[in-house]
């Protein structure tokens, strides 16, 4: 008998920016399919989606992946429902409607490898500021680039795993780094994304670095921002779209 270790992700309830959250689950004879993946549950109370006297919420499985960093083990992303079936009221997910792999997606992920010591982005010195923008962006060098390391090990992570990584390079701000991902469908394009986040920020967990996804995570100082750049196109823009 073989045994599986079931990493259910997904989003909690808080307002205005949800957070990821995760629960592992034993399972036995399991062959990696989404059809034969479990429904779950996790208690609400403790994530903003549900009342103390009634707290419990379903998990429904709707992409798994192989775990790239643990022994014969899945990552599942899961929408999260109410305690009758229904979607739940942060459960973005359901609220796609028309979906279909006509809609190719290629997101642009940028964010800062943060030190929760500091409270400051890598490279930053304690009580002042490293040299201005410039020398950064796609850097080679230690006084350069800052947290390799965790972007290296996030990619063949996210490679292993069979997400559709398309590169990596370092950000135009000290500790700034970027992703590319791709995938055909809303959902799919949006599950495969969360995952690639999730790897990041139990990776960092490793190396004692957070991940900061604010769009401005220093605020009105001159540095540069983070965003996520949403490249789009369905059939017709893909064959018609150079055309006059």
């Amino acid at each position: 008998m073989s045994v599986s270790k079931l990493e259910y992700i997904w989003l909690d309830g808080y307002k205005p920016i949800q957070s990821l959250r995760s629960k592992t689950k034993i399972e036995r004879d399991y062959d990696g399919t989404l059809t034969n993946t479990p429904i779950w549950s996790f208690d609400g109370s403790s994530t903003e989606q549900a009342p103390g006297g009634s707290s419990d919420c379903i998990l429904k499985p709707v992409f798994v992946v192989k775990d790239p960093q643990r022994k014969n083990a899945f990552l599942v992303m899961s929408e999260v429902l109410n305690s009758d079936g229904s979607p739940h009221e942060s459960n973005g997910r359901a609220t796609i409607e028309d979906d279909d792999d006509d809609f190719w997606f290629g997101f642009e992920q940028e964010y800062f490898l943060w030190n929760p010591e500091t409270n400051r982005p890598m490279g930053f010195p304690e009580g002042g500021f490293p040299r201005p923008q410039g020398p950064y962006y796609c850097s080679v060098g230690a006084s350069n680039a800052y947290g390799r390391a965790v972007v290296e090990e996030h990619l063949d992570a996210c490679l292993e795993a069979g997400l559709n990584v398309e590169g990596i390079n370092a950000e135009v701000a000290t500790g700034q780094w970027e992703f590319q991902i791709f995938a055909k469908g809303a959902k799919r394009a949006g599950d495969e994304v969360w995952v690639a986040r999730y790897l990041l920020e139990r990776i960092g967990e490793k190396y004692g670095v957070s991940v900061n996804w604010h769009c401005k995570p220093l605020g009105s100082l001159d540095w540069n921002g983070s965003g996520m750049h949403a490249n789009f196109s369905n059939g017709l823009m893909r064959t018609c779209g150079n055309r006059e």
